[in-house]
Order: C-alpha cells, then structure tokens, then sequence
C-alpha cells in the first residue's frame, strides 16, 4: 500500500545512505526505530549544499523532501516493509541557516507534509525545526526520525 502511494508520488526509494561517522544508520528498540540524520545524499554525494537564506528556500526545501525521502530508505531497510510502520513518532529538522533567516519550519515542512501524504493520519508527528551554523558536508538540511513499527 505504502509502495503504491510511493509510486504514484514519482517516488523511488534510494539505497540508504551510508554513515558518515562513527554510528549506525539506526537503532531498534521494542518497537521503536531511531534513525540517525539524514542529509540530501544521492549516489554518495550531497545534493544541497550551503546556507539557506531567504532567496534559496525552494531550494532548501528540495533538500528537506531528500532527507525525507532518504529516512523512508532507512525505514525500509530496517523493517523491511514500510507496511509496518504504525506511526511517524517525531521528526528533529535542522536547517543550515545564515543568521537572520527565520523560515526553518517553512524549509521541513516540505518533509512533514510528505510523510503525512505517504503514511497518512500514521505519518502526523511532533517535530522540531530549528537553524544551525553548518552541518555535515555543508548540507542546507538534516533531518532525524523515531519511527514506530508492528512486526
């Protein structure tokens, strides 16, 4: 079911990206997953790069949608059918932001909006979405995820 609303959303889920530290990609517990931040990566590469200012939110906002999308991949891998998800618990948003921009709920909205048009009522969530002064590889976006599952 998820698959086919993916698939009529234009939506290929990636390979997950693979860490780019010392940790993993995401921890189960019961039936929670916790998924590690994930950035607009595509092929191993970052695909958003620099500060988000008012003249490139779209842009930012594509990032965010790629982080989105890159958490589903996660999901996927880790439970294996995106079927078992029984709730989006919470997303943490981070934006890379020059300091005056104050649009970051605008930016993970993007990301927001696309879970609960997969999941559904189960895609609502708690989220927070705040600026940072940089983030890895110069990402305009990282998002993390709590995810809970049915086996």
């Amino acid at each position: 079911m998820i698959e086919e609303k993916l698939d009529l959303l234009g939506i290929k889920l990636p390979n997950p990206p693979t860490p780019a530290g010392s940790y993993v990609p995401a921890v189960k517990t019961g039936n929670l997953l916790f998924i590690s931040g994930q950035i607009p990566m595509e092929d191993g590469k970052v695909v958003f790069t620099g500060k988000v200012s008012e003249e490139n939110m779209e842009t930012a906002q594509k990032s965010a949608r790629m982080c989105a999308i890159n958490l589903m991949a996660q999901i996927k891998r880790e439970i294996g059918d995106l079927d078992k998800v029984t709730k989006i618990v919470r997303l943490s948003g981070f934006v890379n932001s020059v300091p005056e921009f104050s649009q970051q709920p605008k930016v993970i909205n993007t990301a927001s909006d696309l879970f609960f048009e997969v999941f559904g009522e189960k895609g609502k969530h708690s989220r927070i979405a705040v600026g940072v002064s940089s983030l890895p590889l110069n990402s305009m976006t990282e998002i993390d995820a709590v995810i809970e599952f049915s086996d």
